[in-house]
């Protein structure tokens, strides 16, 4: 079986520094806070072009964090408005409702599965205060166009990057494209950790400083509260282990750009709906989705295959139970997307020989 995604492999060609690090840690003593995550925190900020890095628990408590920065900060209020795509991972539209405000649902563009910007300003009320544009998959949002709605409207921008570390937009990473942006280092991102971590990249300084009191229950100083803060602090273990990783991160994203580039050209079966990537830099390719009419039949014909696959996301936000407030709306665009959407492997530790394989497949399918 061709696994979706390899991370026992994929982790493996760091083993050595891994125990190292581990090692490290246990002969340190420091668990929390110490000066791996000030390390990491410091080189990933480097990485991005971004002044702060902060390190938090997970990519969900970095958006969450971002939105309550700037309501400590008099910039957003409870039922406050953010967009944020319609067809995005839940976790986008709940760091807004943790968080007290309301997110707003915006349909994305149907051929690259990213925010539509020709859609956003219609849904712009006196209450928006932010739009919260998805790199989904790997690929960049259409950020010059978004830029100029919010520009227009005084609107923050916060990047959910939770999918494209290191994708490049004219010559500015991602993490940098905004005014804040949250990562996930969940294990099977591009910068994954071996368990869960997140982190926060601006270049406001009063909203980092903010930040940095948040994750720690409000507090700069120990049981000196200034905020009602919460908890959600990148731990030293795994602020180790992404700075092992991060050097890989460049040239691991370029693997995946040489398979996406082999599947872009070799799969010309009529019923699938290929990616569209108009900037190369621009996507990372965390995810290589395709597009067809019959998704279940397709995965079932890959599985019997050994080829292993996953849905990108089956349901929708709005058809959540989570959000049975909005289960009868209708968002036609994404509702379609979350119907055809199907992820075929693609890490930096996939062979020429299984994407040939995957290709050969998939180009031999009958519905």
């Amino acid at each position: 079986m061709i696994p979706f995604l390899d991370l026992k492999k994929i982790n493996l060609r760091h083993q050595k520094a891994f125990e190292t690090n581990l090692n490290n840690v246990l002969e340190n003593g420091w668990f929390i806070l110490g000066d791996k995550v000030k390390e990491f925190e410091k080189a990933f900020a480097e990485y991005c072009g971004t002044k702060h890095c902060i390190g938090v628990a997970n990519g969900l408590d970095a958006l969450f964090l971002i939105i309550e920065g700037y309501k400590e900060m008099g910039l957003f209020s409870p039922g406050d408005e953010i967009i944020v795509p319609s067809n995005t991972y839940i976790a986008s539209v709940l760091a807004v409702s943790k968080a007290g405000l309301t997110p707003v649902l915006v349909e994305p563009e149907n051929n690259t599965c990213l925010l539509d910007p020709s859609l956003i300003e219609k849904s712009i009320t006196d209450k928006t205060k932010a739009i919260l544009p998805v790199h989904l998959y790997g690929g960049l949002c259409d950020m010059d166009a978004i830029t100029r709605v919010a520009q227009k409207y005084n609107l923050k921008i916060i990047e959910d990057s939770a999918q494209s570390h290191g994708a490049v937009y004219k010559g500015r990473r991602s993490g940098n494209l905004g005014d804040a942006s949250g990562f996930s280092f969940y294990p099977g991102k591009n910068l994954g950790a071996l368990g869960d971590g997140g982190a926060v990249t601006t270049n406001d300084d009063i909203l980092a400083n903010t930040i940095i009191a948040l994750r720690n229950y409000g507090s700069y100083q120990k049981y000196q509260n200034e905020f009602k803060g919460t908890n959600s602090r990148l731990d030293e273990l795994q602020a180790g282990f992404l700075s092992e990783k991060l050097p890989l991160l460049d040239s691991d994203n370029e693997r995946r750009r040489q398979i996406a580039g082999k599947y872009l050209a070799g799969i010309v079966h009529p019923g699938i709906i290929l990616p569209t990537c108009i900037i190369p830099e621009a996507h990372v390719w965390h995810c290589f989705t395709i597009r067809t009419n019959d998704r279940n039949g397709l995965q079932k014909y890959l599985t019997a295959n050994e080829i292993n696959t996953v849905i990108h996301y089956p349901i929708p936000p709005h058809k959540q139970q989570a959000y049975k407030e909005w289960n009868d709306r209708s968002y036609p665009v994404s509702e379609k997307i979350h119907e055809e959407i199907l992820s075929i492997p693609i890490s930096p530790v996939l062979t020429d020989a299984e994407a040939d394989k995957i290709i050969n497949v998939i180009n031999a399918f009958s519905a």
